[in-house]
């Protein structure tokens, strides 16, 4: 049985990364799972998926989509009103 990670976060949220490739950049979040721990933001950790085609009157190609990063990469980034 896997754990629940509780998470400070929440879908809409706007999001720093604190750590890896992506460092200081900020994102919003786009979906949870709180089974794995792991976050999906736009615009930061895009992976490339290549697609073969099925039948013949299709074409390959190339997918780009976010991949999930782990929550605790992540922090909320905080509105500065004044």
């Amino acid at each position: 049985m896997s754990k629940r990670h509780k998470m400070s976060i929440k879908v809409g949220d706007t999001v720093m990364i604190i750590s890896g490739f992506h460092k200081n950049e900020t994102g919003e979040v786009l979906s949870l799972n709180c089974q794995t721990g792991k976050v999906v933001v736009k615009g930061i950790n895009f992976k490339f998926k290549h697609v073969k085609p099925n039948s013949g009157n299709e074409i390959g190609e190339i997918k780009q989509f976010e991949a999930p990063i782990h929550h605790s990469n992540v922090t909320l980034k905080l509105n500065e009103m004044s």
